[in-house]
C-alpha cells in the first residue's frame, strides 16, 4: 500500500496505471513505425509524433479511470471488458476530434488512430485478464493475522476479501469465541488464545491485528511484545480499517482514542491555507461559470413558479447555522406538508427542470458565493440541515466533531459513498469526513476535486 495525496493507493493498481501506460504508447507508436511512409523516427521524435501519441495515451487512461476500471482491477467478464475498453479507446477519439477543431496539428493522423486504437483494444484487454489472473496474485504478500473477532476486524476482512488488489492476505483468526475451522469472509479460525503463540509459529504473518472487544486479562502481552521486538508490526485493527478502506471507523471507537491522537484535529496552517484557495478557485469558477448560471436562471424562472433561487439554513463550522444558496429544483412549498425530509431516488417534489440541473450538480453553483462570504470550503463535509444534525447527533457518537471544520461544496465522503438518505448511510459518511478531517491538506483536496469531476462526468449519487 502506498499513500499517494494523503490516500492509500495499491502498489498494484499504480503498476497496472504505468503498465498500461506504456502499452498504449507502444501500440500507437508501432502503428506510426508501420503505416507512416516517411521516417517514423523523425515524425515521432520531431515533428512531435510522440506528444500527439501521449495525448491520446491520457484520454484512454482517463476514459478507463471514469469506467472504475482502475476501483475495481478484477476481470469479471471478458466480454465486458473489452466493451469498456472500447468505451475508452471512444472516448480518446472524441479528445481527438475536439482537438482537431481547435487545431487541426494536434491531432494525430487518422490511418495512425485506427490501427493503434486495434492495437490497443487486443493488447489492453489481454493485459488486463493476464494482470487479474497472475500478476495481481504477487502483490498479495502480506499476510494478515488478526487476533480477536469484533465488528472491526469483521469489517476490515470482508473488504480485503472483496478487494484482492490492496495487497493483504488473511492469514485467519485467533479466537476464543469461535469454533476452531469455522469461516470469516474466506479464512477460517485457527485457535484459541492459548495457542497464539504455535499459531503465529506456523503461519508466520508479516503484521498481526488486534481487535480484541474485551482486552483486559485476555490479550496475550507477553508474546505480542516478544513479537514486537522481534520485528512483527503490532497494529489495532482501526488503523488497519483506516488503512484499508480509507475512512476512520467508528464501531469501536473511544473517545480517550479522539482526545489523545496527535494527528486527529485538523492542522491549522491547512486550514487557514485551505480558506485562501477556496476563494480563489470559487471567484475564478463563479466567472466562467457565469453563462452556465445565466441559462440556469432562465431554466428555473421560465418552467416552474416560485424564486429562481433557494435558500435554506445549514450547520457549518463550529455549528453556526448559515444560509445555503440553490438554484430551485424544487416545486414551491415541496416541503410544507412533509417537513424536513432526505432526497430520494425519483423524488417527486423536483421539477423536470431541476432533475437536470441536479444531474449535472448545476444546482449547486450558487454555494461559490458561501464560499466567497467564508461560510463554506470548495472542499470539505457536506453541511446538513439543522433539523437532521439535532437527530443525527444524539443517535451517532462523534457527529458534532465533523463541525471542526467548514463545510464544503464536495467532500470526501461524496467521492466515496453513494447518497445518504438512512442513518446507516450517515455513519458510513461520518468515517470518510472523520478521515478527511484527520487527512485534511492541498493535495488531497486536489484528488477530491478530480475524482468530483469523475462524479459530475458519469452523473453518479444525483438525487
Amino acid at each position: 500500500m502506498i499513500r499517494l495525496f494523503r490516500v492509500p493507493a495499491p502498489a498494484s493498481t499504480l503498476v497496472l496505471l504505468l503498465s498500461e501506460g506504456v502499452l498504449l504508447t507502444f501500440c500507437y507508436a508501432l502503428a506510426g513505425y508501420l503505416i507512416l511512409e516517411v521516417d517514423p523516427s523523425t515524425y515521432l521524435l520531431y515533428d512531435g509524433g510522440l506528444a500527439r501519441i501521449l495525448v491520446v495515451v491520457v484520454a484512454i487512461l482517463l476514459g478507463l479511470h471514469l469506467l472504475d476500471l482502475y476501483s475495481e482491477i478484477r476481470t469479471l467478464s471478458r466480454v465486458g471488458l473489452v466493451l469498456e475498453i472500447m468505451q475508452a479507446i471512444g472516448f480518446a477519439c472524441i479528445v481527438e476530434a475536439l482537438l482537431a477543431y481547435v487545431n487541426p496539428n494536434w491531432r494525430l493522423p487518422a490511418h495512425i488512430t485506427v490501427w493503434g486504437s486495434a492495437l490497443a483494444l487486443v493488447t489492453l484487454s489481454a493485459w488486463r485478464i493476464i494482470y487479474g489472473q497472475v500478476f495481481l496474485q504477487a502483490f498479495a504478500e502480506e499476510r494478515i493475522l488478526f487476533l480477536g473477532i469484533n465488528p472491526v476486524v469483521e469489517a476490515v476482512s470482508e473488504h480485503i476479501a472483496k478487494h484482492p488488489e490492496l495487497g493483504y492476505r488473511n492469514l485467519g483468526y485467533v479466537d476464543d469465541d469461535s469454533e476452531p475451522g469455522s469461516m470469516f469472509h474466506g479464512a477460517e479460525v485457527l485457535g484459541p488464545l492459548k495457542s497464539f503463540r504455535e499459531i503465529v509459529a506456523e503461519a508466520k504473518p508479516d503484521r498481526i491485528v488486534v481487535g480484541m472487544t474485551e482486552r483486559r486479562a485476555r490479550m496475550p502481552v507477553q508474546e505480542l511484545l516478544d513479537l514486537r521486538f522481534a520485528g512483527t508490526p503490532i497494529e489495532d485493527a482501526g488503523t488497519v480499517y483506516e488503512e484499508a478502506c480509507g475512512r476512520i471507523c467508528t464501531k469501536e471507537l473511544r473517545p480517550a482514542q479522539l482526545i489523545f491522537s496527535g494527528e486527529m484535529g485538523p492542522r491549522r496552517g491547512w486550514v487557514a491555507l485551505q480558506w485562501f484557495y477556496s476563494a480563489a478557485l470559487a471567484f475564478v469558477s463563479a466567472v466562467l461559470m457565469l453563462p452556465v448560471m445565466g441559462l440556469a436562471v432562465l431554466a428555473v424562472k421560465l418552467s416552474s413558479r416560485g424564486p429562481v433561487l433557494f435558500r435554506q439554513a445549514r450547520v457549518g463550522r463550529n455549528g453556526r447555522v448559515f444560509t445555503l444558496y440553490k438554484f430551485r429544483s424544487m416545486y414551491t412549498n415541496a416541503e410544507a406538508e412533509t417537513g424536513a425530509v432526505w432526497a430520494s431516488k425519483d423524488d417527486p417534489r423536483v421539477t423536470p427542470v431541476g432533475r437536470w440541473l441536479r444531474l449535472l450538480r448545476i444546482d449547486e453553483m450558487p454555494q461559490l458565493w458561501n464560499v466567497l462570504r467564508g461560510e463554506m470550503s470548495i472542499v470539505g463535509p457536506r453541511p446538513e440541515r439543522p433539523e437532521f444534525v439535532k437527530v443525527l447527533a444524539e443517535k451517532i457518537p462523534y457527529y458534532r466533531q465533523r463541525h471542526c471544520v467548514k463545510p464544503g461544496i464536495t467532500g470526501w465522503a461524496q467521492v466515496s459513498h453513494k447518497y445518504g438518505d438512512s442513518v446507516e448511510d450517515t455513519i458510513a459518511k461520518l468515517e470518510y469526513d472523520l478521515y478527511y478531517i484527520k487527512h485534511i491538506s492541498p493535495t488531497l483536496d486536489a484528488y477530491i476535486l478530480f475524482q468530483t469531476l469523475k462524479t459530475v462526468l458519469t452523473s453518479r449519487g444525483a438525487q
